[in-house]
């Protein structure tokens, strides 16, 4: 019997480019990874802690275990 689990946020093993932060947050909302990705660095040019947003969510987000 095949268990079906809920999307969860985590950070892929593959497809990366710096933390995947951005590729699993794509991941979970069903968004396009480079989509997210252009967005955070756009969102990079305004003012605000997206940066430091970025490097809690890269501790914090577990790795995926698939």
């Amino acid at each position: 019997m095949n268990v079906v689990q809920p999307h969860r946020l985590v950070r892929p093993r593959n497809g990366t480019v710096i933390a995947g932060v951005c590729a699993g947050i794509a991941d979970r909302f069903g968004l396009g990874r480079n989509t997210v990705r252009l967005l955070f660095l756009l969102s990079c040019l305004l003012p605000g802690p997206q940066f430091v947003f970025y490097l809690v969510l890269w501790f914090v987000m577990p790795k995926a275990d698939f």
